[in-house]
C-alpha cells in the first residue's frame, strides 16, 4: 500500500483504535505485555503510562519519539503474525485497517484482539470516550479521564476565543491522485468546525472530488493534509488559480498528516490550535 493510499485509508477510518471493544480485566490481570497496531494507540498507551508493557508497535507508530525503539510488528495494513506470536502479548490492540484476516487468525491462536466496530459518528466527543474505554482496558481509566477533562476544557477555551469570529469557508485536501477531501461527515469535519469554519465538503463519507468543483465553490482557506514534498508540490499547483479566494489572499496552508489524522485527546488539541490560528490568523 502507497503511503498516499495509507493516509486516504486512515482518514477514512480515522483514530485507528478508537472505536475498540472493551476487555475488562480485573486488576491483577491487566495487560502486561501489549501490542499496538496503530499510531494512535500507541500515543494513547504512553500518554496513559503504560509505555512499558507494550512490546510491539507498528513501522508508522512515530509518536512520540520513544516509540521509534519499540520493536516493528509490520504495518498497520499488514501486521507480521509470526513476530506477533513470537513476542508472547497478552493482548493485541487492533485497529480499523488491521486485516480481517490477521485478526481471526491472531485470534485463533489464542490471542487476546481488541477489535473496531463501529465506523460511525467520528467526532472529538466519541474519540474521548473510547480513549477512556482504552485506558479502561489497560488499568488506567482515572488517567484517560483526566487527559480527556482537560482537553475538553481546553477546546471549550478554543471555542469561547473564537466566538463572533467570521466563519470563512475551508477544504480540506487529504490526497492528490484521486482528490479527496474531509466530508461533513468525516472526523476531520470536527477540528474545522471547533476551529470556527464552514466546510465545503460532500455529506456523506466519499470524498472523491473534482480541482473542478473547488473552484467553483471558491474557497477562503485551502489545508493541504500530508506527508512529505507532495504537500509543496500540491500547494504550487493551486497557486495557479488565482481567481480564488484562497490563493488571492495567500491562504494555502499545509499541515502534517500524523498531527489530524492519527489523534489522541491531547494531540487533537494541539492540532485544533494549530487549524485555529489557519482559520483566524487574529486567534491568539
Amino acid at each position: 500500500m502507497t503511503r498516499k493510499k495509507l493516509l486516504i485509508n486512515l482518514f477514512v477510518s480515522i483514530l485507528l483504535l478508537f472505536h475498540a471493544r472493551t476487555f475488562i480485566y480485573s486488576e491483577e490481570n491487566y495487560p502486561r505485555r501489549i501490542i499496538s497496531l496503530g499510531p494512535a494507540v500507541t500515543e494513547g498507551l504512553y500518554l496513559l503510562g503504560v509505555e512499558d508493557k507494550i512490546v510491539g508497535v507498528t513501522v508508522y507508530c512515530q509518536r512520540p519519539e520513544e516509540a521509534k525503539g519499540k520493536e516493528k510488528v509490520g504495518t498497520v495494513t499488514e501486521a507480521n503474525i509470526e513476530k506477533i506470536v513470537a513476542l508472547k502479548p497478552d493482548l493485541v490492540i487492533a485497529t480499523a485497517l488491521t486485516d480481517i484476516r490477521q485478526i481471526k487468525k491472531l485470534k485463533s491462536l489464542g490471542l487476546t484482539v481488541v477489535t473496531p466496530f463501529s465506523y460511525k459518528d467520528k467526532n472529538f466527543p466519541e474519540m474521548c470516550e473510547s480513549f477512556i474505554n482504552l485506558g479502561r482496558t489497560v488499568g488506567r481509566e482515572e488517567k484517560a479521564k483526566e487527559i480527556v477533562y482537560k482537553a475538553k476544557k481546553k477546546v471549550a477555551s478554543i471555542q469561547g476565543r473564537i466566538k463572533g469570529l467570521s466563519r470563512p469557508r475551508v477544504v480540506v485536501q487529504i490526497g492528490t491522485r484521486p482528490l479527496w477531501i474531509a466530508t461533513k461527515d468525516s472526523f476531520i469535519n470536527d477540528f474545522i468546525k471547533l476551529a470556527g469554519g464552514i466546510n465545503i465538503g460532500p455529506s456523506g463519507k466519499n470524498g472523491l472530488y473534482s480541482r473542478e468543483k473547488i473552484l467553483k465553490q471558491n474557497p477562503d482557506v485551502i489545508i493541504i493534509v500530508t506527508m512529505g514534498i507532495i504537500g509543496e508540490e500540491e500547494k504550487k499547483f493551486w497557486q495557479k488559480f488565482e481567481t480564488i479566494n484562497a490563493v488571492k489572499n495567500n491562504r494555502v496552508y499545509i499541515v502534517d498528516s500524523y498531527k489530524v489524522c492519527s489523534p489522541t485527546p491531547e494531540s487533537f488539541v494541539d492540532a485544533l490550535e494549530e487549524i485555529v490560528k489557519i482559520i483566524h490568523p487574529e486567534y491568539k
